[in-house]
This record gives C-alpha cells, structure tokens and sequence, in this order.
C-alpha cells in the first residue's frame, strides 16, 4: 500500500500551501502601521516647488543670515529620510518663513548653506537643497 504515504504527503503538502498565506502575515498589531486596521498611511509627504523656494531665497538675501559651509562629518550625515542631526539647524527670519511655501507638519531650517524641510513631528528630514545659500 505505498499510495497511502504518498496520498497523505500530498495532503499535507496542500494545507500547508493553502495555510502559507495566513502565516506570513504578522499578528494584529504588530505589523506595518495601516495593515492590520485598514487606515493607509501616506509616507511619500509633500511635493516641493523645489524652483519657487530658490526663487524666494534668492529674492530675499537680506533676510538670511551669514553661512558657511558643514564640516564634512556633519555633511556627510545630513541625509534625506534620516533625523536632523542635533544643534546644527537654525530658523529662518520669520518674514522668509512667511514667503516660503508652507506644508502642513514640515517646517524650513538652514544648516550652513543649505535649507532642508523636516518633519515636525520626527525630526525627519524630507527634502535638501543643497548649497542655495552661497
């Protein structure tokens, strides 16, 4: 009788495919945030005019103070999708602020020669242009 082995090994084989599915996916909770309760969770963030806000600061020098460049240890940290790193960002002059494009959670910083959109709320930082400020 070898085809009971055979008849029970393709059975398995079967549940365990059709069962696969269900396994991969994590438990309730602890998944990706938006999986498990249905809400989607919009990670892409805004579309920056990135000509319109070279423009502004450009039309605007006399609001912007002195620059200079990163140290090299510091550049090289400044990154997109990365935290800002700490004590190196300054506000813009809040007359600037007002002239550059606003994005509901994000907020402009300089750092040396360079203006970066971060997240408020994480310290993300989203968008650089680099060397704007020379």
């Amino acid at each position: 009788m070898p085809t009971k082995p055979l008849t029970a090994l393709s059975i398995g084989l079967c549940v365990l495919l059709a069962a696969s599915p269900a396994l991969a996916n994590p438990p309730p909770g602890k998944g990706k945030p938006g999986r498990d309760d249905g809400v989607q969770i919009d990670l892409r963030g805004p579309t920056v005019d990135i000509g319109r806000v070279r423009i502004i600061l450009g039309d605007n020098r006399q609001l912007i103070g002195p620059t200079s460049s990163l140290p090299p240890g510091i550049a090289k940290n400044l990154a997109r999708g990365k935290p800002l790193p700490p004590g190196i960002a300054k506000n813009f002059d809040s007359r600037l602020t007002s002239r550059l494009p606003y994005y509901e959670g994000y907020e402009w910083k300089q750092i040396g020669r360079d203006v970066v959109l971060v997240a408020i709320a994480t310290g993300i930082v989203y968008e650089i242009l680099r060397n704007v400020l020379d």
